[in-house]
This record gives C-alpha cells, sequence and structure tokens, in this order.
C-alpha cells in the first residue's frame, strides 16, 4: 500500500481535535479499513479523515461555514490562498474585530462569497486566542484576539495538498445532520463518530454552534450507532469517560475501551492536559 502524504493533514486548529490521540485511534480500526468507505459525520479539523486518507468518503459536518471551508479548498483554493496572503499581512488586533464583528450585521454576512467567508473562518481560527472555534447563542464567533507575534494564517503547501486529494478521490462533502450522513452506510462501510463530547458539568467546550449538542443528542447518536451495528456496518466511536455515556452504551454488542488524551482547548483549567476518554466499538457484533 502506498504511503499516505504526509502534508496532507488538517488547515484548522479545533477543539476536540484528534491528532494526539490518533495512535490509539488507529489501535482500533478494521484491519482491512481500505477496503471500506469511509464515514465521518462530525468531521471537524479531519485529523483522522487526513490521516487515513481514503479513496472513498463521506464527510460531514452540521457547522456550515466549517463545511464552506472544505468546499473552497477543493473547488477554489487559488483563489483561497490569493486572499488569505491579504489578510496574513493584516494580523493586528484592529483587523481581527473587524473581521470578526461582521457576522454581527446579517446582511453585510449573507454579501460575503464562499471564498470569503472561508479566509475568515481560516484568518480567525489562526489569530484567536487559542484557535479557539466558539459562538454564542445567536451563533455569532465570540473568541478574542490570540496576539500571536507570526501565526502560519496561509499555509498554501497544506491547502494545495488537500486540494489535489479531494479531486483525485471520491469524497462527498456534506452539511447535513449527522444522522442522515451515515444514512447510506452499508456493510463495506466504515463509521468514525466523533461528536462534541458528553460534559455532566457543562466544562468540556461544545460551542460550536448556537445549538449545543445535549443528552437527548447523545442518546440519539447511541440509537444511530446500534442502527448501523444491525446494519452490520463497523463503527468507531469517540467520547469523554463519563458515567453517562459508560452507562449509555452499555450493550453487548458494544467494547468500551479508555483511552488517555492530551487536550489543550477547555474552558476550564481541570479538563485541560492529560484526560481519560473512551473509545466505543462494535466489534462484538460484527465479524471482523
Amino acid at each position: 500500500m502506498a504511503k499516505n502524504n504526509p502534508l496532507i493533514k488538517p488547515y484548522l486548529k479545533w477543539a476536540g481535535g484528534k491528532r494526539q490521540l490518533l495512535s490509539e485511534i488507529k489501535k482500533h480500526l478494521p484491519k482491512d479499513i481500505n477496503k471500506h468507505t469511509y464515514y465521518e459525520p462530525f468531521l471537524g479539523a479531519g485529523a483522522v479523515f487526513f490521516d487515513l486518507q481514503p479513496k472513498k468518503a463521506v464527510i460531514n459536518d452540521y457547522n456550515e461555514q466549517l463545511i464552506i471551508t472544505y468546499n473552497v479548498i477543493k473547488e477554489n483554493v487559488d483563489e483561497l490562498i490569493g486572499l488569505l496572503k491579504v489578510y496574513e499581512k493584516r494580523n493586528v488586533e484592529e483587523y481581527y474585530y473587524k473581521i470578526r464583528n461582521i457576522d454581527r450585521d446579517e446582511s453585510k454576512f449573507n454579501k460575503l462569497t464562499n471564498i470569503e467567508k472561508a479566509v475568515r473562518l481560516i484568518f480567525l481560527n489562526k489569530t484567536c486566542f487559542n484557535g479557539l472555534y466558539r459562538v454564542n447563542s445567536q451563533g455569532l464567533f465570540n473568541v478574542p484576539f490570540g496576539k500571536y507575534k507570526n501565526p502560519s494564517i496561509c499555509e498554501d503547501i497544506i491547502l494545495h495538498q488537500i486540494n489535489i486529494y479531494l479531486n483525485s478521490n471520491q469524497v462527498r462533502i456534506l452539511n447535513k445532520d449527522f444522522e442522515y450522513a451515515v444514512s447510506t452506510a452499508g456493510k463495506k462501510s466504515f463509521i468514525y463518530f466523533d461528536p462534541p463530547y458528553h460534559s455532566p458539568d457543562k466544562t468540556n467546550f461544545t460551542g460550536y454552534q448556537a445549538d449545543r449538542f445535549g443528552e437527548d443528542e447523545q442518546e440519539r447518536l447511541r440509537n444511530v450507532m446500534i442502527k448501523m451495528t444491525n446494519r452490520g456496518v463497523k463503527c468507531l466511536l469517540s467520547n469523554s469517560d463519563t458515567e453517562y455515556i459508560r452507562e449509555l452504551y452499555n450493550f453487548d454488542c458494544f467494547d468500551i475501551i479508555s483511552v488517555q488524551a492530551k487536550r489543550a482547548i477547555n474552558s476550564d483549567s481541570s479538563g485541560r492536559g492529560n484526560v481519560n476518554e473512551l473509545l466505543i466499538k462494535n466489534w462484538k457484533c460484527n465479524a471482523n
């Protein structure tokens, strides 16, 4: 098997990103994963997706602005890079807040092209405090300026390599509900679920979008994973190591595995550093 391209990697920082957990995740993938269509319905920065570089994939995220960036990289990468280089020269606090506050004026924000929206998200992500993507209850980006001296705003080589990869393989990009995104998965599919993590004390960061991912959504996700298991689809899920999640997946068909991850982004300092997380897979019900 050809070695994957190391230049194809996340172009964004993302809370809950899986770069630090990749080695553990890869221990629990199907041995024949290259024969599967890869599904990832909570894509985020795509650390697992970009590491595996599947030939056939369905990738999805409910965050519309995020998915716009993926589509722009696929379809308009040169225009994206050109405008990013303009923004790169304006990395000062005053300009940051000018760009950040565009979404306070809905009519002004809606006039932006998709390329301009993608550039805005990447610029804010690379220059905001701690590389945090967070919106308030109105859906407005509200992270303060990061005051970094020389952030890597325009990683043109990485963006070009992602563009080539997305256009050279069968990769379908969706902006749908997670249940819809995996609805076409079958026995020759593999799904990696990486939802916003359960947080009983609401200290874990989950502010990717205005409508939060609560316990009712966690339960719906569990039900989808049971449905996929009954369909014969191999699934692996990441979540926080809480009593609620352990009980939610307390079924004979699930294998619950405790792993340790290093987290740098959390609204509470106790949630940073080395923390226990769970990997949950349905191999007990599926032949490997």
